[in-house]
């Protein structure tokens, strides 16, 4: 099998010769290549560029084009701060739906037309000419509550869902549609799979992510699927109080970081549900040993059975040692999932 047939094997239950790798790479890609990180994120062809080589260079299953969670804020018209050598961040001290009233006026960005989100739709479509069917594609986008916070400020997001849920749901409606449309165009653009990251979804507790967030993640994530879109959903951080919900989504493949057991995930979403993760990117793979990491990944892969896609619980840290993350490419290869 190559890494496609094996993503989507695994994804549609079908039998795989080996477990599926699919560690999330940015910066750590960026550096196999010699690239400054606003290089990364603003042009498309040197992302490709980097993550076909770092795909390439340590046998990933994929390539993704996920590089920061600005572009569907920058295509609203929010501000952004770029930095050399870093992600670019969304100005929150000047953020665009500072005043609630501005969301009234918003209307849908075109992908196709705004700069960063057609850039991100150019790395997809440069990304399937370079690996063609032999890898997975991962197109990305962000979920209701990150883009939320990229919108509103995640400080004053927070309070919003306390002092005013009714503008919250207005805002994830409104988001749904942006998130989808972008999807769309990333899919027509050659992605097989599409990420919704939703960060900040960890901060709330399970009572206001039942009532305000999983709806709309529910939404969001049930048009895809009726499409036949593939999904998968990346929460970094704590979610151990919401990992029911999580499940309920019934997403192609869930993401677990570091804090959230891989057995509650199990516990929780069941005996079929993919889950990757959950290996501490920092005390483990960058900090541990190829050893340490070989053994850490096993224990992720006991505790989830054979639904299981091989990845760290988030970025692998830039500075991570080769040997490391090669030890948990090898323990992929050398057993096999359902």
């Amino acid at each position: 099998m190559n890494g496609r047939e094996r993503v989507l094997a695994m994804l549609e239950r079908r039998p795989v010769d080996t477990l599926p790798a699919m560690p999330i790479t940015m910066m750590f890609a960026a550096d196999q290549i010699g690239a400054k990180y606003y290089d990364y994120a603003t042009n498309y062809r040197v992302l490709a560029d980097a993550q076909v080589t770092v795909a390439e260079r340590f046998d990933f299953d994929y390539v993704s084009v996920i590089s920061d969670p600005g572009c569907e804020a920058s295509a609203l018209g929010a501000a952004l701060k770029f930095f050399p050598n870093q992600p670019p961040a969304v100005d929150e001290e000047n953020a665009l739906l500072k005043d609630k009233a501005r969301l009234a006026g918003l209307q849908v960005p075109d992908p196709e037309r705004a700069e960063r989100t057609r850039n991100r739709a150019l790395a997809v479509e440069l990304m399937k000419e370079r690996v063609g069917n032999a890898k997975v594609v991962e197109g990305w986008i962000e979920g209701p509550c990150a883009e939320g916070a990229d919108l509103r400020g995640i400080n004053t997001l927070m309070l919003d869902f306390y002092d005013d849920p009714a503008f919250v749901r207005d805002l994830f409606e409104f988001i749904v549609e942006v998130e989808l449309r972008f999807a769309r165009f990333q899919v027509a653009m050659g992605a097989d799979l599409i990420g919704v990251g939703d960060a900040a979804a960890s901060l709330v507790g399970p009572k206001l992510y039942n009532e305000l967030v999983w709806p709309y993640e529910q939404r969001l994530v049930g048009a895809l699927h009726s499409e036949g879109i593939k999904t998968r959903l990346h929460i970094c951080g704590n979610t151990r109080k919401i990992l029911e919900g999580m499940g309920r989504l019934r997403c192609s493949v869930v993401d677990l970081d570091w804090f959230s057991p891989v057995s509650e995930g199990r516990e929780q979403m069941g005996p079929q549900q993919v889950l990757l993760g959950n290996l501490d990117p920092v005390r483990v793979l960058k900090e541990g040993t190829p050893e340490s990491v070989y053994a850490a990944v096993g224990q992720c892969h006991q505790q989830a059975g054979d639904r299981f896609i091989v990845g760290p619980g988030c970025e692998v840290p830039r500075g991570t040692p080769p040997a490391n993350l090669m030890a948990m490419i090898r323990y992929a290869r050398e057993h096999s999932g359902a």
